[in-house]
Order: C-alpha cells, then sequence, then structure tokens
C-alpha cells in the first residue's frame, strides 16, 4: 500500500481553506500557511499542521499548492520567500491561483530548472464548489505531471488536461469574461424586471430550465433576488481578472466589445465602494445608474 503524499497548501483565505481542508479529509497529511496565520489556524481541528513560515511548510512535501491573490504574490513565496530553495526535487507545485498565464509559463520554466514540476491549475465553481469538491479545474503543464497529480486534484473536482504550461491560465481567463458578462447581462435584467413591474424572485423561477439557465441564474441570481452579496468571489478579484483578459486581448490585437463594457461597470463599481462584495454585487451599480422613479 502506498503511503498517503505529504501536501503543503499555501494561501487560505476563502478557496484556499475548503480546498484544504477537502484534502485533509481524504486522508494526506496536510501543512498550511497563510501570511495571516489567523486564518489557517482553524484548519487545525481539522487535523492540518499550521507552519510557521512558508518555508517550513513546503520542506519536504509531495506537492505544493499555492491559492494566492495575484502572480505578484505567488512570485514572492516562491521566489523571494525561499520556496523554490526549501522544496525537494521531484515535488510538484500545483498553482491554483488565477494569474496571467506568461506569469505561470515562467514559474514552469523556473521551477523545471529545479526538478520540481508546475502546473498551473486555476479552479471555477467559487467557495461552494471549494466545499463539496465539485471545482472545474482548468490544468496546464506536462501530462506526466499531471497525471502524477490527479489523484490528489481529484479530491478537489473535475480536472481537465486544457495544454502546456499558461493553457490553464487562458481558460481560467476565459471563464472569467463568460462569468462577468453573465453577472452583467443578469443584473440588467433584474433591474429591467423590476423596472416593468414583475417579481425579481418569481422572474427567476420562471426562467429555470429555459436557454438562460446556468449557475450564473442558480446561485449569483438568488443572490441578487436575496440582496446577499457577501463574497465568495470579490468584485475586486473579478476587476483584476478583466484587466488581465483586456491585458491578453490586447496582445493578441483581439477587440472584446462586452467585456470591456462590464469591466468598466467592475471598475467604476469597484472605485465606488464595491471591491469587497461579491461579484453578483454589480446589480447594485446597476441600480444606481438607474434609480426608481
Amino acid at each position: 500500500m502506498t503511503r498517503p503524499r505529504s501536501i503543503a497548501f499555501i494561501g487560505t483565505g476563502l478557496m484556499g481553506a475548503p480546498m484544504a481542508r477537502r484534502l485533509v479529509h481524504a486522508g494526506h497529511p496536510v501543512t498550511v500557511w497563510n501570511r495571516d496565520l489567523a486564518k489557517a489556524r482553524p484548519l487545525e481541528a481539522d487535523g492540518a499542521v499550521v507552519a510557521a513560515s512558508v518555508t517550513d511548510a513546503v520542506r519536504g512535501a509531495d506537492v505544493v499548492f499555492t491559492m494566492l491573490s495575484n502572480g505578484d504574490a505567488v512570485a514572492d513565496v516562491l521566489f523571494r520567500q525561499g520556496c523554490i530553495d526549501a522544496m525537494q526535487e521531484s515535488a510538484i507545485l500545483i498553482d491554483t491561483s488565477s494569474i496571467a498565464p506568461q506569469i505561470a509559463r515562467e514559474h514552469a520554466r523556473l521551477l523545471g530548472l529545479k526538478g520540481i514540476g508546475h502546473l498551473d491549475a486555476p479552479v471555477s465553481g467559487g467557495v461552494v464548489g471549494a466545499e463539496a469538491g465539485t471545482l472545474a479545474i482548468m490544468a496546464g503543464g506536462d501530462a506526466d505531471v499531471l497525471a502524477a497529480a490527479s489523484d490528489i486534484l481529484g479530491v478537489l473536482g473535475r480536472i481537465t488536461h486544457v495544454g502546456p504550461s499558461g493553457a490553464g491560465q487562458v481558460c481560467k481567463l476565459a471563464n472569467q469574461q463568460i462569468v462577468a458578462v453573465t453577472i452583467g447581462a443578469l443584473a440588467e435584467a433584474m433591474v429591467l424586471v423590476e423596472a416593468g413591474g414583475a417579481s425579481r424572485q418569481a422572474f427567476r423561477d420562471a426562467i429555470r430550465g429555459g436557454f438562460a439557465e446556468s449557475r450564473i441564474l442558480d446561485l449569483h441570481g438568488a443572490r441578487m433576488v436575496d440582496r446577499n452579496f457577501v463574497p465568495g468571489g470579490t468584485s475586486r478579484n473579478q476587476l483584476k481578472d478583466l484587466e488581465a483578459v483586456m491585458a491578453m486581448a490586447a496582445s493578441l490585437s483581439l477587440s472584446l466589445p462586452l467585456t470591456e463594457q462590464v469591466r468598466q461597470a467592475f471598475a467604476d463599481f469597484v472605485r465606488n465602494g464595491g471591491a469587497e462584495q461579491d461579484h453578483s454585487g454589480l446589480l447594485q451599480h446597476l441600480e444606481h445608474l438607474n434609480p426608481r422613479r
């Protein structure tokens, strides 16, 4: 019988904590670290070990996960804080953060020079998916590295190998593009429905199962009806992803008018105080543009 592989999980915020918890409950020895250790401490009750430093967390681990806010945060722990030197050769780094594709490719190159495997494996499904183990995992990198890590990733959700290093991040940006545009369309529909004298709740119920059915309608439609904007995914992070989409589009000489419009809407919402609200909170920006008479 093969031993459970040891895991280090770096970044135990909204998404990282439930992901790490699932890995612990699957029987893996898991060491966790977060810049704010108070966010890691609750995982001790599940059986995780909280490391005092990020290098302590990764030392000796077979697999290291990162779930951090952006590419600079990932680069900081890997290179400036010394994880690349503390990790053992033949370890696998699985970066589930959402970062720019070119940064992911550079991280894969640098880690490869040390004999460390790398997967850029951003996820979709939010906190609900992280808790349930139903995340959509878009994995970029070498197929052999993915095969070696697939049993561990399978604890977290459904894995699709989407291409070489960086491809996972490209697909995550495209995913976030669809999410943002759909949230924008749904928010506009909610404003239209109420202004026209119909019930938002009844509207959502009526179109369930039709062509407009989606996870966005299910989860974020409910948030808009209930006005529950406690973040599962923050508007600040949604804007960050949309900025990365538009930067990538510019580099490829692409015109994405719908994405640019919703990017501007999120930029306005964040600037006016919505940064830490759920991205479904964009509804409030549309309501501000269309005050009830």
